[in-house]
């Protein structure tokens, strides 16, 4: 058992002799590493298909918010306009860092899901698909750094407290773009998905950005959305968060994500024995092969052996991958292959 089989064997909880492999979306100066190594040399969707099988990875994450082409809009304006231009090489915040009325967030020329062609993104899907395996997609619909960049990261975290009804204002907005993007994409892109997979890194090293109350009211209710969209489509749902997200797992797990990634092995509360220990059975963890320390300075053999090890604590509800998706150029491709060694050996 291999690729799509392999994958939704594990979402559905079922026993395998092995486990699946995602090898993450490694960054392209990565990709440029990897790629020479498995003989590929074009850059296309479909020449990351062909490194995901050739390295038996199992699945693939393919989204249109990855490929700029998919956003069109007819004055050229990139789908979330965030920055004043002479700000922006300032750095000193977005759009709405000094914002303080909802009736400036309302008069915002907010982007229009019809500029959207899913024409490539949906091309690769198919051909994922044809090719055995398993496609986690859908909008990336990453809000919560969406509101950082409008805003600016302190300025949002601020203005939770200050001006509330003007995050919920521009929150509303930018999550009522992806609900509806979302819909038009899963609509045409069911058929060819093993789940759909959106993210927000919510975590740092240590704990949550913002509070847990912060969470409940500017955060979870519109992650709550998406996922609804997503499960009215009858799809498993992946969640992607960076950090020490513990405090709010019991919260994920009741909006209805099924499956989290990436288990950022180094951060606080986030090590696969108290993950397995609290929520084994709840869900299904992606993820877990330590990106800080293990792959960028260990050997093949360590990392063998800690994806076994990963694999007896997870037991059959895990997919082997990076603690986070966007291998940097510094991981050998020796310890790559030896995730994927792991992953499939029995």
């Amino acid at each position: 058992m291999r690729g799509r089989e392999l994958i939704e064997a594990a979402i559905a909880g079922n026993s395998c002799e092995t486990n699946g492999f995602w090898v993450g979306h490694p960054t392209d100066e990565a990709k440029k590493i990897y790629y020479q190594e498995t003989g590929i040399t074009e850059y296309t969707g479909k020449s990351e298909v062909d490194f995901n099988i050739k390295i038996n990875s199992d699945m693939i994450w393919l989204s249109p918010e990855l490929d700029p082409r998919s956003f069109k809009s007819p004055d050229g304006t990139p789908m979330w306009n965030c920055f004043h231009e002479e700000r922006k090489s300032l750095g000193s915040g977005g759009i709405f860092a000094e914002c303080e009325s909802v009736a400036e967030i309302e008069a915002f020329p907010w982007p229009d899901p019809g500029n959207l062609d899913f024409t490539n993104c949906l091309e690769d899907t198919r051909y994922a698909y044809e090719k055995g395996l398993a496609v986690f997609g859908g909008m990336w619909c990453p809000f919560f750094h969406v509101l950082c960049d409008f805003f600016g990261m302190e300025n949002y975290f601020v203005k939770m407290y200050t001006d509330p009804e003007v995050v919920h204002a521009a929150t509303r907005h930018i999550v009522d773009f992806y609900l509806e993007a979302n819909r038009r994409y899963l609509e045409l892109a069911k058929p060819y998905l093993s789940a759909a997979f959106f993210g927000n890194d919510l975590g740092t090293q240590l704990s949550l950005l913002i509070s847990p109350d912060s969470f409940d009211e500017f955060v979870l209710p519109y992650l709550t959305e998406i996922v609804q969209g997503i499960k009215a489509f009858g799809l498993k749902t992946a969640m992607h968060s960076c950090g020490s997200i513990d405090l709010i797992i019991p919260k994920l797990i009741h909006a209805g994500v099924d499956i989290l990634h990436p288990l950022q092995a180094k951060a606080a509360g986030m090590d696969a024995e108290s993950l397995a220990a609290k929520y084994g059975g709840q869900l299904v963890f992606m993820g877990g092969v330590d990106t800080q320390e293990l792959l960028p300075f260990g050997n093949s053999r360590q990392v063998k052996e800690e994806v076994l090890r990963l694999r007896e604590i997870f037991q059959g509800k895990f997919i082997v991958s990076p603690s986070h998706e966007a291998l940097l150029p510094n991981v050998p491709f020796e310890n790559v292959m030896a995730m994927s060694e792991g992953a499939k050996q029995m």
